[in-house]
């Protein structure tokens, strides 16, 4: 019954942070997705299996913004990064006919605004401000990253950090060791248990390439996604953590991150951090390009 309720109902699918077709971190969107139970959208979610796929639920703004929803594979999250920009776009594309310059998506962690410039090839959100939880030891995270004690980065603490997803930020100390990380699961399982966290973001200052400042690579296998190629959300969760622990000496910066290199889908982030009176400040920005666009079928399977 489930297959005729949602038959018909259009998607789209873009890749975000990315500069080319088939890099950066794909995402599903569903633009006109009113009426749709939650175990329908989870069941689109599922079966796209991209790391989130989004949404709309409404042609028109309320009071908050753009209504969406954002689902994994497995579950339903407040709030995730390339979903918000790659949503974004879709709104200001077909129902704002690029006229404007901010798009304000109303998510289940707040509203947040995302901002249009040079000519709509550059999105980039406001997050919440971040709030910090729980550090681990460094050997604990060491085992859970497949890793020794002596490639964490122990100048920095491994902490809990929260724009509207908590992930677990870790400072490593090389590149090679970034990219020879192999999650332990058991290990990975027993730390989130006592978390708010279920995502791990592991960085470096070496990176693959010299214009870029940061290499990361995240892993939430707690959503059904092993590894992300592109995380919105886990890198404004590293931006609050740099600015806070003045990982590059100053409190304010404006940087790039790579990320999605050992699954070949490299993904660029701009990240802008800025201490203020009235906290930390945190904007993550991307581009976001169209890949394809359809249709769920209603023809019964030939056999």
């Amino acid at each position: 019954m489930m297959a005729a309720v949602i038959s018909g109902i259009e998607f789209l699918i873009l890749d975000v942070f990315a500069r080319q077709r088939f890099a950066g971190n794909q995402l599903a969107v569903f633009p006109r997705a009113t009426g749709l139970a939650d175990e329908e959208m989870q069941a689109l979610a599922t079966e796209m299996h991209f790391s989130e796929t989004t949404f709309v639920l409404g042609e028109r703004p309320g009071k908050r913004g753009w209504p969406v929803r954002i689902f994994t594979p497995a579950q339903e999250v407040p709030f995730a990064g390339h979903p918000t920009l790659g949503t974004a776009y879709v709104i200001w594309d077909r129902f704002l006919n690029r006229q404007t310059e901010e798009v304000k998506l109303d998510l289940k962690v707040g509203a947040v605004p995302v901002e249009v410039t040079d000519s709509g090839r550059l999105f980039t959100m406001t997050q919440p401000p971040p709030e910090f939880g729980r550090t681990v030891p460094a050997a604990e995270v060491a085992e859970v990253l497949g890793l020794t004690p002596a490639d964490i980065d122990k100048r920095f603490p491994a902490e809990e950090v929260s724009t509207g997803l908590a992930f677990l930020i870790v400072p490593v100390r090389r590149l090679a060791v970034v990219q020879r990380i192999r999650v332990n699961l058991a290990a990975y399982y027993r730390l989130i248990e006592r978390l708010e966290a279920k995502g791990v973001l592991a960085f470096c200052p070496e990176t693959a390439d010299p214009e870029n400042r940061l290499h990361l690579r995240v892993f939430c296998d707690y959503y059904g996604v092993p590894e992300d190629p592109a995380t919105g959300s886990a890198n404004g969760c590293l931006c609050g953590w740099l600015v806070k622990h003045r990982y590059f000496g100053a409190a304010e910066f404006a940087i790039r991150t790579e990320q999605g290199i050992e699954m070949q889908r490299p993904s660029e982030l701009e990240l802008e951090g800025r201490a203020t009176e009235g906290g930390i400040v945190v904007r993550v920005g991307g581009r976001v390009v169209p890949v394809a666009e359809g249709a769920l079928t209603s023809e019964a399977p030939r056999l």
